[in-house]
């Protein structure tokens, strides 16, 4: 019998151990896979019919936008991009029936990628078109007065208010809270909840090509307007001391003898409220408005150097057959009457859109009796905005949304 010794047992256990056990692995840390850029584009490539109110859309989740151009009809389509520069989006709607075409570059740090869109909005199978937009050079000057509004005229009726109001922007050189104001179907103003402040210039831009206004009817072109806002002239007329005192900028410039309505029944009284200057005129042929040739009450009268500040006949007008009663007495069918030396003051003097304010009547100034928008409460006025909330201008420095630019561009 062969003879094993405790020695060599143990040496053989530890063979045997060392032959089972597996070799000793040098310990790595993983590899972390960087994910490459990617790029989406909404709408996708090959859509047809996209509704042009819809905002092109351009994203990417591992990397940043480096460039984004956007083609229709040869002309750059200017956009908006996030902070973070992972997001692009468009800022006014597409024009209906146009092919856009969206190309994108994204950078990350496994290198550079681009993505491609093209598509075809719908063709609008109705228009509308924005007939009137005051101020206007043609009526009211370059330079208006500080109560002077924003008033929009549409050939037809507005279903989609809201969609519409949207893409109406205003700018001024100095910032100020204001809303726009549906007076009906058609038509829509805007007024900043106090009056301009003086010497603010202010741009309206009515994005409105491709901008719903309800139903198949797509807005058919825009519509830019600027205009300035002069010096601040507001004068009161008081019916009860029969004096009207004219302030600019703060400081009393001309105190002026007045005859008013003389009341006795309503169409006789000066209305009171908010008046604005609509027009400036060397003269003016007055008719009772509802009496005829013949008709007790009827006059025809050529008045001079008149400044008209409601639609139904109020004027301050040169009036030399009652300079006896003004600064005593009220003697006229409802306009201002004063002297003739400061009719043709008053008149060279006032701007369209300045404040005429009348107190100390019965009568008060209806808000669609001419320019009667100041006659409403801010609460009142924000009630009829399709959007029921004010807000600050954009500034007129900033990026104009119409503006034609080589390429509209994210950063380089």
């Amino acid at each position: 019998m062969r003879h094993i010794s405790a020695y060599g047992v143990g040496a053989l256990a530890l063979v045997l151990a060392a032959a089972c056990s597996s070799a000793p692995r040098q310990q790595t840390a993983p590899q972390r896979q960087q994910a490459a850029p990617d790029v989406w584009i909404t709408p996708s490539n090959g859509t047809n019919g996209v509704r042009p109110d819809l905002p092109i859309l351009v994203g990417t989740a591992h990397g940043r936008l480096k460039r984004v151009t956007v083609q229709a009809a040869g002309k750059p389509v200017v956009g908006r991009l996030s902070a973070d520069r992972t997001r692009w989006r468009s800022v006014r709607p597409m024009a209906p029936g146009r092919t856009y075409t969206v190309t994108a570059v994204v950078t990350g740090p496994s290198g550079e990628t681009s993505g491609t869109s093209t598509f075809t909005t719908v063709s609008a199978a109705q228009t509308f078109t924005i007939t009137e937009l005051l101020p206007k050079k043609e009526v009211t000057g370059e330079t208006v007065g500080v109560g002077m509004p924003i008033m929009i005229t549409f050939d037809r009726p507005i279903a989609d208010r809201v969609s519409v109001e949207r893409n109406l922007r205003v700018l001024s050189s100095k910032p100020v809270e204001g809303a726009w104001h549906w007076f009906d179907d058609k038509t829509v103003h805007y007024r900043p909840k106090r009056f301009w402040p003086a010497n603010t210039k202010v741009r309206v831009e009515a994005l409105l090509e491709g901008t719903a206004g309800g139903g198949d009817v797509y807005g058919d072109r825009d519509l830019v307007r600027e205009f300035r806002v002069g010096r601040s002239q507001i004068s009161t007329a008081d019916i009860r001391t029969h004096q009207m005192r004219v302030e600019r900028d703060g400081r009393v410039i001309r105190s002026i003898p007045i005859s008013a309505g003389k009341g006795g029944v309503r169409k006789y009284h000066t209305t009171n409220g908010i008046h604005l200057a609509m027009s400036r005129e060397d003269v003016t042929v007055m008719t009772s408005p509802d009496a005829g040739p013949g008709d007790p009450g009827y006059y025809q009268l050529t008045v001079y150097d008149t400044v008209r500040i409601s639609n139904s006949g109020e004027y301050i007008h040169a009036a030399p057959w009652s300079v006896g009663s003004q600064g005593h007495a009220n003697v006229s069918h409802g306009c201002v009457n004063v002297s003739p030396a400061h009719a043709k003051w008053f008149l060279d003097h006032t701007l369209i859109g300045d404040p005429i304010i009348v107190t100390g009547s019965p009568r008060e100034l209806e808000p669609t009796n001419g320019w009667g928008q100041w006659q409403e409460s801010w609460p009142q006025w924000l009630r009829w905005s399709a959007l029921r909330t004010g807000g600050i201008t954009e500034s007129l420095s900033g990026p104009k949304h119409t503006e034609v630019a080589a390429q509209a561009r994210t950063g380089s």
